[in-house]
């Protein structure tokens, strides 16, 4: 089966290469803007004559699309997420070739959900920012476009390669430096957001899956679990070996404290409990000590104190002055239906969100 495979170089892309290169019945070909792809191509900037022309003369049976932008203004992201799938799409139907199209789509189409809620595919969009609106337009794009095409939402996706502008790459970035400069506190704020987090290499799974399948539409790629942001965020100490306090700054007065998430506890809301890293959907253990050093193996506590080493005053005012947003719109909440996946692509996670966290870790130790 010959796949042509755009956006390989994106940190989605990159596992679905390896995992299509591990497929010996695939012959793969990408395309992108850089250097190390097989044929250079600007899909914002080009146009679908010339894209038609290369598929004509591959002829591919799978185009898969993880191709787009995340960040930049309206106008960017119109360019590289909806503009280019509307090319993709244009020079698929004018070549002829029957090319089957995987879209990777993303929850930020769905914009915010209720508290307790799971998100299925049929749930009527409401993205809040323009990153939803330009990938949601593109989901338009595919599903009009009479072609032989299915769009993956993919949730929150983590693991090795974690950009490190998002919010889980921040936490390890600021988790990184504390332990370095030897602080025992960390000041965090916007811990309270809760994602379905799903291994990128879940996702490639999934994305090797649709290739291979006949199913159409909007499928939602997620783990079917929310997770709060501080609990992942105890999850890292642990297995980073933090010992410090994780002090949360923008804890809404009348709560509850969270006392000390290092352990086991609910896990939001949704009818799901239990620690972090043990998912029932999981088919990996978990890291259960320390990574990357071994000489701190306390667990991380949220609250308002310190523990361990003393206090340096200018680290933590830096880290105040760098919350963990997530700017996807998405509100407080999101948590994937996932029966799609399972029905029509054969399809379950199988890395837990606790050795996704611990491979954020080594990157980010890898620095130290």
């Amino acid at each position: 089966m010959r796949v042509l495979l755009l956006g390989a170089n994106g940190f989605l892309g990159r596992f679905v290469a390896d995992r299509l290169l591990a497929d010996p019945a695939v012959h793969l070909t990408t395309l992108g803007r850089g250097d190390d792809a097989d044929v250079r191509f600007d899909l914002a900037g080009g146009s679908p004559g010339a894209l038609t022309r290369f598929l004509t003369a591959v002829h591919p049976g799978v185009v898969i699309n993880c191709a787009g932008a995340t960040r930049g203004g309206a106008r960017e992201l119109t360019r590289h997420n909806t503009v280019a799938v509307a090319t993709v799409c244009e020079a698929l139907r004018r070549s002829g070739c029957g090319a089957r199209l995987v879209q990777v789509g993303c929850s930020s189409e769905y914009g915010p959900s209720q508290q307790g809620s799971s998100t299925a595919e049929d749930a009527i969009p409401r993205p809040g920012g323009p990153y939803g609106v330009s990938k949601l337009a593109a989901t338009e794009l595919v599903l009009g476009s009479g072609l032989d095409a299915v769009v993956l939402r993919v949730f929150s996706p983590v693991g090795p390669g974690t950009p490190a502008g998002s919010p889980l790459g921040r936490l390890a970035e600021a988790m990184r430096r504390a332990m370095q400069s030897g602080d025992g506190e960390l000041k965090l704020s916007g811990l309270g957001v809760q994602r379905d987090f799903v291994d990128v290499r879940d996702v490639a799974r999934a994305v090797h899956a649709a290739s291979l399948s006949a199913a159409q539409g909007v499928v939602n790629i997620g783990t079917g679990r929310a997770v709060r942001l501080r609990d992942a965020a105890a999850v890292l100490a642990r297995v980073a070996g933090y010992a410090g306090a994780l002090h949360e700054l923008d804890t809404p007065p009348g709560r509850p404290g969270p006392g000390a998430l290092g352990g086991p506890g609910p896990l939001g809301h949704g009818g799901h409990s239990g620690p972090v890293g043990h998912s029932s959907h999981s088919g990996h253990g978990g890291h259960s000590g320390p990574v990357g050093h071994p000489g701190h193996g306390g667990h991380g506590t949220l609250a308002g104190h310190s523990i361990g080493a003393p206090r340096s005053e200018s680290v933590l005012e830096q880290l105040a002055a760098t919350p963990v947003p997530y700017p996807d719109g998405c509100g407080n909440w999101q948590q994937a239906d996932i029966r799609t996946a399972r029905d029509r692509l054969g399809w379950r996670p199988r890395i837990n969100l606790e050795e996704s966290l611990a491979d954020i870790w080594m990157e980010a130790a890898c620095r130290i």
